[in-house]
């Protein structure tokens, strides 16, 4: 086994999400397939410098694009996280929210219109081009759910958004769980519609307050938002996950013309901070 690829313990719990069809002609190897897509996410390199020991590069690229199109990386995010909420390993005491800017290559831009979406996900600021991602993490710094927009966009207007993502499966009957206790977050989330989202859903807001929005406060004579800077202190798990995350450098600089394959990538990544044990420790 070697580095970035899925061990044996991983794969048990993602290998039958994977399994091949009953009928029509065989089909290579799913975990070569696998190992191939992580290694190009760990690497950030082309697909076209896939190593021989993953198949043929055009092969792979065929599956993370069937794959990226048809949900499949939702999915088993979707699975990994059901089943580590049902054994309690999910905190649900607080959950964190932060974005982070990746700077996008030059080979990012250029893409046929028709795509995804509006612009593919690439803003234009004082950087250059970049991308933005809006992610929220639990308690331990594993993240639930995030979007991903263009790197000019303000955080505060993914809040919702990310928020009504957060919906994990329970293994019985009744409704995902989507509330957590507190939510924690910086200054760029801190506005009125934000705070009566969360206290309409009756879930604790620790975000402190804006130096205009206190003064404004303090001139009509209002009560000023009181901040639990215990709980906000917590809000480090999240900078903690953007660090894991950008290790993976097809993450950390977006080489991806479209949209949705980078997001794929950004799925994929974080299913690897949920998956037991994924990297292995031999060279």
């Amino acid at each position: 086994m070697r580095r970035h690829e899925v061990t044996d313990q991983a794969w048990a719990v993602i290998g039958p999400l994977l399994a091949p069809p009953r009928m029509g002609r065989p089909v290579r190897d799913r975990r070569q397939v696998f190992n191939g897509i992580l290694w190009k996410l760990s690497t950030g390199a082309a697909w076209r410098d896939l190593p021989e020991r993953y198949g043929p590069w055009k092969t792979v690229y065929e599956r993370f694009r069937r794959w990226s199109a048809d949900g499949t990386w939702d999915r088993l995010l979707a699975h990994v996280q059901q089943h580590s909420d049902a054994v309690g390993e999910v905190d649900w005491s607080i959950v964190c929210v932060d974005s982070t800017v990746v700077r996008a290559h030059q080979h990012a831009a250029g893409a046929r219109k028709g795509g995804s979406g509006p612009g593919e996900a690439l803003g234009r600021s004082r950087g250059g081009l970049s991308t933005k991602i809006h992610l929220a993490c639990d308690g331990q710094g594993r993240p639930l759910a995030f979007t991903i927009t263009g790197g000019n966009v303000n955080d505060c207007t993914q809040f919702e958004p990310v928020m009504a993502r957060i919906a994990i499966k329970r293994d019985g009957p009744g409704r995902p769980r989507t509330r957590p206790d507190r939510v924690a977050g910086d200054k760029g989330y801190s506005s009125r519609k934000i705070r009566a989202y969360l206290r309409r859903r009756g879930i604790a807001c620790t975000i402190p307050e804006r130096t205009d929005q206190i003064s404004g406060r303090r001139r009509r004579g209002e009560t000023l938002c009181r901040l639990d800077r215990t709980a906000y202190r917590r809000r480090n798990v999240v900078e903690r996950c953007f660090n894991k995350l950008k290790q993976n450098k097809a993450l950390a600089t977006r080489y991806d013309k479209r949209a949705r394959h980078y997001q794929a990538l950004v799925t994929l990544a974080c299913l690897r901070l949920w998956l037991p044990t994924d990297i292995a420790d031999t060279p």
